[in-house]
């Protein structure tokens, strides 16, 4: 675990942590969300360099009806 931070609005409680797949951290949200005392939402976070890889990676993609 990282980080928890409190919120207003929407959500109540932040907590960051650090997994090494995400596989693991689906695994994770899925134990917690078994005890049904708390609904999660999982938000990946990509580093600078993961996102300058994105970036310079080519996609061929159509839009739907073009």
């Amino acid at each position: 675990m990282e980080s928890v931070y409190y919120m207003f609005g929407e959500d109540d409680v932040m907590v960051i942590v650090e997994m090494p797949d995400n596989v693991s951290m689906s695994a994770l949200s899925l134990a917690v969300s078994a005890s049904g005392l708390v609904r999660t939402k999982t938000i990946p976070l990509i580093t600078v360099d993961e996102m300058d890889k994105a970036l310079a990676k080519s996609i061929n993609y159509r839009p739907p009806g073009r």
